[in-house]
C-alpha cells in the first residue's frame, strides 16, 4: 500500500512539474497569436546574466508621461493606455493608478520617479530584456549601437504583443529586419 501512495505522490509532482511550464508557454503563444504587436523604439545595450544567460537591455524612448498628478511613489503599479502615431510606433496615450473602463490595450508598468517641475511620469516598461543565443548577444548589441550611431535614419524597435496588461517581446528589429537575421547577415559578411 505505501508503495502505491509514493508511486501516485511522485506521478503527481511530475504532472505538475510538466504542466507549469507548459503553461506558461501556451499563455505566451495565445498573447502571441491573439493579441496586438506594437512597435516600440529601443536604446539597447548588451549586459550577461551568469544565470539566465545574454540578452539585449533594452531602453525604450517612450519612459515618460506628462500628467498633473503628483502623488505617484517610486515603484508603484501604473496602467499605460497605448495608442501609435502616424509612423506606427507604440506611444502612451493615457495613464491610470487603476485599470480604466478602455477598449484601448495597456500594460502595467512600474513607476521610477515623478518629477514635479516638468509633472513628467518615469516609468520602466516590463519588457527590457530579449534573451539570443550567446554567440550571437554581443554581434545585435554592437549591429543595434552602430545603426543607431550612424547619421542615415535608422529604426531600430521592439516588437511587443499586448493582450489584457500581458506582455510578450517577440522580437527586435533594425531596418525591418530581425535582429537573428541582421547578425546573420553581418556575420556573413565577415
Amino acid at each position: 500500500m505505501k508503495t502505491r501512495n509514493l508511486f501516485v505522490i511522485f506521478v503527481v509532482v511530475a504532472l505538475v512539474q510538466l504542466l507549469l511550464p507548459a503553461q506558461i508557454i501556451f499563455n505566451q503563444e495565445t498573447i502571441i497569436n491573439s493579441g496586438t504587436a506594437y512597435k516600440f523604439k529601443t536604446q539597447p545595450v548588451d549586459p550577461s546574466d551568469p544565470y539566465r544567460g545574454k540578452y539585449i537591455n533594452l531602453n525604450y524612448l517612450q519612459n515618460t508621461f506628462v500628467t498633473p498628478d503628483s502623488l505617484w511613489e517610486r515603484q508603484d503599479k501604473v496602467y499605460l493606455y497605448l495608442d501609435t502615431d502616424s509612423l506606427g510606433f507604440a506611444k502612451v496615450d493615457t495613464v491610470g493608478r487603476t485599470p480604466l473602463n478602455s477598449d484601448k490595450d495597456f500594460i502595467v508598468a512600474q513607476v521610477n520617479w515623478y518629477n514635479k517641475r516638468d509633472q513628467k511620469l518615469n516609468f520602466n516598461l516590463p519588457f527590457n530584456r530579449y534573451y539570443m543565443k550567446e554567440t550571437k548577444a554581443y554581434g545585435a548589441e554592437v549591429a543595434v549601437r552602430n545603426n543607431q550611431r550612424d547619421s542615415i535614419q535608422n529604426t531600430t524597435y521592439a516588437l511587443v504583443y499586448v493582450k489584457n496588461g500581458e506582455t510578450v517581446l517577440s522580437d527586435v528589429v533594425i531596418n525591418d529586419i530581425s535582429i537573428k537575421d541582421y547578425v546573420e547577415k553581418e556575420d556573413n559578411k565577415q
